[in-house]
């Protein structure tokens, strides 16, 4: 199980080639890529998402991308010598015709479209390869981190689990007693009303049984434990942290149901150290990929 949150590095630096890409991953419920990079590398924009979400299911994950190129390259800029001269030849015809004088200069030359020629435009897919292998070089070591970190997500998760799975079995303990209880307390009450006066037994009991079904809770901890036998075997594979975030909306319906249905006060404050312990769980599951 991965953690969604992360960073890794990789570099490449060969040829006058120095290349540096940067990755970082924070919580998110979806797969969002942002990437930032040099223009030149905007055409293989695509393939380097492709390639992260081969590493990286959901997360917030922002790239970076640093290039210098030191390779010596004689032919950067190159000056069109022909068309230069056209463009002066053309001024010497203006100032001919309308009698003004040519001010025509090297520099106001250089800044006529085509004169100058920049050879230097790097094209993406000469170097599609090293930037891609740069990418996945990122994206080991971001997940080297991410693993080592659901690792211990996934410890603290289960000691949480056990956590719960002690308060659940708390309230299933306690829960016989409340109809026994409740059964005492109107035959007391009854008792004490009617004194000497006979009363009708199956009535009372009529009652208790009605208050029994009323407040049974034997389904929900049913359920509750079979969810927490469900997280205990899903959160040993990696990729399932949205279902556990799904399971975890399971775990609450359960425990709200119990708080709705109990009428006893001890009950009633398991329940709600049962609501803190699974809203611990839950805050921790959002970070799981």
């Amino acid at each position: 199980m991965y953690s969604m949150t992360g960073y890794g590095k990789a570099e490449y630096l060969d040829n006058g080639i120095n290349l540096t890409v940067e990755i970082k991953t924070v919580n998110n419920r979806n797969f969002d890529f942002n990437a930032k990079m040099p223009r030149t590398f905007i055409s293989l924009e695509d393939k380097i998402r492709n390639t992260v979400s081969e590493y990286i299911k959901r997360a917030r994950i922002d790239l970076f991308i640093n290039f210098k190129d030191f390779r010596e390259n004689e032919q950067a800029i190159s000056v069109n010598v022909e068309k230069a001269v056209e463009y002066y030849n053309a001024s010497k015809t203006i100032s001919e015709k309308l009698g003004l004088a040519n001010d025509c200069s090297v520099s106001m030359l250089m800044k006529f479209p085509d004169v100058i020629e920049d050879n230097s435009v790097l094209d993406a897919t000469e170097l599609e390869e090293i930037i891609i292998n740069t990418v996945k070089g990122a994206c080991e070591k971001l997940n080297a981190m991410r693993k080592i970190e659901g690792e211990k997500l996934v410890k603290d998760l289960l000691s949480k689990m056990d956590d719960i799975s002690s308060t659940a079995s708390q309230i299933k303990e306690r829960a016989p007693l409340v109809a026994q209880e409740y059964k005492e307390k109107l035959q007391k009450r009854i008792e004490e009303a009617l004194k000497d006066i006979k009363y009708d037994e199956t009535r009372l009991l009529n009652e208790v049984a009605f208050f029994t079904d009323k407040v049974n809770i034997d389904e929900e901890l049913t359920r509750l434990n079979s969810h927490i036998n469900q997280f205990r075997e899903i959160v040993k594979i990696d990729g399932m942290g949205k279902k556990l975030d799904f399971l975890m909306q399971e775990f609450n319906r359960e425990t709200n149901t119990i708080c709705s249905k109990s009428n006893d006060i001890e009950i009633t404050r398991l329940a709600l150290i049962l609501k803190n312990e699974i809203e611990m769980v839950r805050e921790q599951v959002q970070n799981l990929e």
